[in-house]
């Protein structure tokens, strides 16, 4: 995710001294946190495409662009100030609400990887009647669907950034939450819109009339476009699910330790350790990726059992709650 637009006027300086922390401090810390929130942005710039399949070519950029101003309302204007009030309010709160973020970014990512397992992708040739929307009223609900998603999304990266930023004056902490929640959003619907638009690109490449080498390579090009996007949003896709369980799993495992409960923190540190020793001449490469591992492991773990908590015990009950009330309910007219 870019980190570029982490650039202060110099005429800031003299409010971040007086809140213990200068600019380079602020670019550091912004640059950290945006890392640890990778995960859930790669998950975030994975599922929002999706959000435009069905509408028209011409709407999609239009569509993009309001997704995008729908969440930074929800990082700057709501989850902001929200996470300055509680650090400064409730500081307790904020390990208990990042680890329940991090289980919801489990149960998630599990419930994707069982529906994949055991709910199979319907048959092209399935003729099953859907309702036919007004496409006005369809965009309405995309984008509202979309910047719904997107809240609980920036509300984990919001929560893993202030996590991140070190005790320090609130207003270093508000400036570096803001810079990391304005250059994820740039970010995502940034390469949002790259993804949903290349294949139109590659259409217009593919029919090119021009002549010569360079117009049979442009036209090879436009193609291999094309057929490369599908695969490409698939392994988004994968690739989104599988940073939804790691970084949940290693939010969780990193709270358990603040409470005491170190014994899952230090055998995946000890499994990475052991590793990289293993292979010193990629070590600190090897160290990464086990540790990513053994936090995927805990937060499939962790996500699987929610999964079926909420299937057996949450969904009957909800519904066993449901009908008690319509029967309440005096009937209408």
């Amino acid at each position: 995710m870019s980190i570029g637009l982490i650039a202060l006027l110099d005429d800031i300086a003299g409010l971040a001294k007086a809140a213990a922390a200068s600019l380079d401090d602020v670019a550091a810390q912004t640059a950290r946190a945006g890392v640890k929130a990778a995960g859930v942005v790669i998950d975030d710039t994975a599922v929002t495409p999706g959000y435009v399949v069905g509408l028209s070519p011409a709407r999609e950029l239009p569509i993009i662009g309001r997704i995008a101003l729908g969440s930074l309302r929800n990082k700057l204007l709501i989850l902001l100030p929200v996470a300055i009030a509680l650090k400064l309010l409730a500081p307790w709160a904020v390990t208990p609400l990042l680890m329940l973020g991090g289980a919801y970014l489990c149960f998630e990512g599990a419930e994707k990887v069982c529906h994949g397992l055991f709910h199979p992708a319907e048959p092209a040739g399935d003729a099953t009647p859907r309702p036919v929307l007004d496409p006005k009223a369809f965009e309405e609900r995309k984008v509202a669907s979309a910047i719904k998603t997107d809240f609980i999304l920036s509300a984990e990266i919001m929560a893993i950034t202030l996590a991140a930023v070190p005790e320090g004056g609130i207003l270093t902490q508000a400036i570096v939450l803001a810079l990391v929640g304005l250059g994820i959003t740039v970010g995502v619907y940034g390469a949002v819109a790259l993804i949903v638009k290349a294949d139109d690109v590659g259409l217009a490449l593919a029919a090119s009339a021009s002549g010569g080498g360079l117009g049979r390579l442009s036209r090879a090009f436009g193609r291999g476009l094309v057929r490369f996007m599908p695969a490409l949003l698939q392994v988004l896709g994968v690739v989104g699910t599988a940073a939804m369980i790691w970084v949940g799993g290693g939010i969780v495992v990193h709270g358990l330790e603040g409470y005491g409960w170190t014994m899952l923190g230090h055998a995946i540190e000890h499994a990475a350790a052991s590793a990289a020793g293993a292979v010193p001449a990629i070590g600190p490469a090897v160290a990464w990726v086990v540790g990513a591992a053994g936090s995927g492991v805990v937060g499939l773990a962790l996500g699987t059992v929610l999964v079926g908590l909420e299937a057996l015990v949450l969904a009957p009950a909800l519904a066993a709650f449901r009908r008690r009330r319509a029967a309440a309910s005096p009937p209408a007219g």
